[in-house]
């Protein structure tokens, strides 16, 4: 007996196709793919901060998941430049709508009797509302890094952007973040030899 094809992680695969920053000039283009890792990978280490040092219970693994999924439906819909996306509530409300089709269109890709372990990755669960706070947070972080990196390799288009996403930061009400940005951020300014 034949098994239906699905085509769900071949189209995941694609992520890495997909390129961030669309509207600024980039000494290094930055995809979906790679983005998504970092998401991941700073989304874990705020639970765990949140964990070991505020008191918190959060699953940590879990919100490494929900950051390398958090932005597969660029598959379908690329990616849409932030002053684009917010330029106006309709437009935003509209983008949300067709980010919840791609959703579905990925979700429809996975045999049946997998849709339901998937589903919760890509549309928000209760119980999830402090873990997504997790992952869009370590988005912003990994957003400024980006301008970081930029401005170390002399490209000055990300200057305002630099400035945007650290005052953004700076209002997110997370002790976790608030640690991290003082702890772990200063180090992306640094070169490998001064980090060794």
């Amino acid at each position: 007996m034949s098994r239906k094809k699905n085509h769900f992680f071949a189209m995941l695969s694609r992520m890495k196709y997909i390129n961030r920053w669309a509207l600024m000039r980039n000494t290094h283009t930055e995809n979906i793919s790679e983005h998504s890792l970092d998401v991941a990978m700073i989304a874990h280490s705020l639970a765990v901060i949140r964990n070991k040092r505020f008191g918190g219970n959060v699953n940590a693994e879990r919100a490494a998941l929900l950051g390398i999924y958090h932005d597969a439906p660029e598959i379908i819909t690329g990616d849409m430049p932030t002053p684009v996306k917010y330029y106006s509530k309709q437009i935003h409300e509209a983008f949300n709508r067709v980010e919840d089709d791609a959703c579905n269109a990925l979700i429809g890709m996975l045999p049946e009797d997998m849709q339901d372990e998937y589903k919760p990755l890509f549309f928000k669960q209760s119980g999830d509302e402090e873990l997504w706070k997790l992952v869009k947070a370590a988005d912003k972080i990994c957003a400024y890094t980006k301008c970081l990196e930029e401005a170390k390799a002399g490209n000055s288009d990300f200057d305002k952007a630099a400035k945007t996403n650290l005052k953004s930061l700076g209002e997110i009400d997370m002790p976790e973040v608030k640690c991290f940005i003082e702890e772990f951020l200063p180090s992306y300014n640094l070169t490998l030899d001064e980090m060794n």
